[in-house]
């Protein structure tokens, strides 16, 4: 059960789930520079290989996004930032730009492939923008500072 008390006491799962997700969009960030080596992409399956020739620039920008944007949001969130919500945000619509392409895609996907590729990047990234909110809401990230202009 989660510490509701009104302290900034973070329950073990923040950690865990921060470092989780890390890990995950870490994963990500690696098979995104994975694909730009086209040795390597030989050894991706071919309903893969098909999505990733065919991606125009701004499914590419889309992925980059989602990736990059996930690591730092993970980032941000284990050192207890709120503005990990703005970066998750920005990750979870580079996800939706890089699905738009796979499902606008011919290619055929097992039901495997589906949660995978389609499903579980989606609701891993919504998931994060949710659970970034609830931290937020029981005071464990800091909020941006506030600069006090003096005159």
């Amino acid at each position: 059960m989660m510490n509701t008390s009104a302290t900034n006491t973070h329950h073990w799962s923040f950690w865990l789930i921060a470092i989780l997700m890390l890990l995950w969009n870490i994963l990500g960030c690696i098979n995104f520079v994975v694909q730009l080596n086209p040795d390597m992409l030989a050894a991706y399956r071919q309903s893969e290989q098909a999505i990733i020739h065919l991606r125009p620039w701004w499914a590419t920008l889309g992925f980059f996004v989602a990736v990059f944007a996930g690591a730092l949001g993970c980032l941000l969130l284990l050192f207890k930032k709120s503005w990990a919500f703005w970066v998750f945000s920005a990750s979870l619509m580079g996800v939706i730009v890089t699905m738009l392409h796979t499902l606008s895609s011919s290619a055929h996907f097992t039901l495997g492939e589906w949660v995978g590729l389609i499903i579980l990047p989606v609701v891993l990234a919504a998931l994060l923008m949710a659970y970034t909110h609830y931290a937020i809401n029981k005071g464990w990230l800091t909020p941006p500072s506030k600069r006090l202009k003096e005159r």
